[in-house]
């Protein structure tokens, strides 16, 4: 990548040293921008930064890239610590049906959602999951994203959730990007399960997950806790051998109803609880004081016209918020996290500094990525934002689906 200066910048954001793993309640109003500045990268590490008028210039021009960022910003690339992005095909039929009434639980019952796109991908070969995958995540780095969070859960086999997670794996290695894997075997209850839940808890917790554990092919295990799916017994069964095979908890809860995930969750040391459209007082005590931190999916929401989260009751209650896509075939077909700041502005009400905040740091926590994601920092290595001329960075989320940046670099 060799060394690349750019300069004139007309805001350089999200900058500074010793700066916090994460931003709640008021603190996500503060966004440190540095105006008319200069950002320096060597092989993709941040090697110095400031104001133009303190640049001292620099003595070796071998092999140096000079950007001149004149009336552009430079930004942190977007975390996305939520995604289904390994999957076999669209499902826009469902689409249709959610059109002519049907809800998302209506059309699970029915046997699609999950279970429909888990029957696609069983019959597609590894080699194609990872090609179709790979694609898709180059149209994510063109949105600004330079993390990405991806699940299992299409599988809902023995053989295809392996197949799932050993797809993840090849992409971790050869992705310009950092990848982190997530087991989500209990996504659903397979057919041949429906009424036979400790049998297909039984496949999860003595098939999949030893074998899981000998390939080294998760990071974290998540659950879909909810009505129709899991229960929070269930859940913490299913957490409990995971966190023995050395997964740390990232869980679904809340998206359509309060049944205790969340509490279990955090006694159960979950890096996210994500989701959360809807949040009862229980859940706010719960996550007061952990270090858990609530992630809310607002395209989600939009896609399936459900509650959004309530991000301004978290922050009213000193509680850090992350965002992330959701980017999946059934509730989510976009993983444009530009478009998920505007919701969360729009909707949420939240303010574009603290959604901002909400897809680098806090996002960048939420992947456990402090070390090198979510801010612009000496030493560190996230892939930079490079936007075209705007007015503002405000600008981005008010122009909802424009394309405003010019060039993510990555190391």
């Amino acid at each position: 990548m060799g060394k690349i200066l750019i300069k004139n910048i007309k805001g350089l954001v999200q900058f500074g040293e010793n700066l916090p793993k994460v931003r709640k309640g008021v603190e996500m109003k503060e966004l440190p921008v540095l105006e008319n500045a200069f950002l320096a990268l060597e092989d993709g590490v941040i090697v110095a930064y400031g104001a133009m008028e303190d640049w001292g210039g620099i003595t070796d021009w071998r092999d140096l890239e000079v950007i001149d960022a004149e009336g552009k910003f430079v930004l942190p690339a977007f975390c996305d610590s939520h995604t289904h992005t390994v999957f076999a095909q669209s499902r826009e039929e469902e689409f249709v049906d959610r059109i002519n009434g049907l809800s998302y639980e209506e059309i699970a019952i029915r046997g699609g959602g999950i279970l429909n796109s888990a029957r696609k991908l069983q019959e597609m070969s590894e080699t194609d999951l990872f090609n179709h995958a790979m694609e898709r995540i180059e149209r994510l780095q063109s949105y600004g994203t330079g993390a990405i969070e991806i699940k299992s859960g299409y599988g809902l086999t023995v053989e295809a959730e392996l197949k799932m997670l050993r797809v993840i794996k090849r992409i971790k290695s050869e992705s310009s990007i950092a990848i982190k894997a997530t087991f989500l075997g209990a996504h659903a209850f397979p057919p041949a399960f429906k009424e036979n839940h400790a049998g297909y808890i039984d496949q999860i917790v003595n098939e999949m997950l030893p074998q899981i554990e000998k390939e080294g092919l998760a990071d974290y295990i998540d659950v879909f806790c909810e009505r129709n799916y899991f229960s929070v017994d269930e859940m913490a069964t299913i957490l409990e051998a995971g966190i023995k095979h050395g997964l740390q908890p990232k869980v679904h809860v809340n998206q359509f109803s309060t049944i205790g995930g969340v509490r279990k969750a955090v006694e159960l040391n979950a890096l996210s609880v994500d989701h959360m459209e809807e949040i009862s007082d229980d859940d706010i005590d719960a996550l007061k004081g952990s270090t858990t931190i609530a992630t809310i999916l607002p395209s989600c929401s939009h896609f399936l016209s459900i509650p959004f989260g309530d991000a301004r009751k978290l922050m009213e209650n000193d509680l850090p918020v992350a965002l992330a896509s959701d980017f999946n075939p059934g509730s989510t077909p976009s993983g444009n996290l530009m478009f998920v700041w505007s919701l969360a502005c729009v909707k949420m009400k939240m303010t574009p500094e603290e959604a901002l905040n909400a897809l680098t740091l806090n996002a960048a926590y939420a992947m456990d990525l402090s070390d090198t994601h979510g801010t612009i920092s000496l030493g560190k290595k996230t892939p930079i934002i490079l936007t075209k001329q705007l007015p503002s960075i405000a600008y981005i989320p008010y122009s909802f689906g424009d394309q405003h940046i010019d060039r993510l670099i990555i190391a």
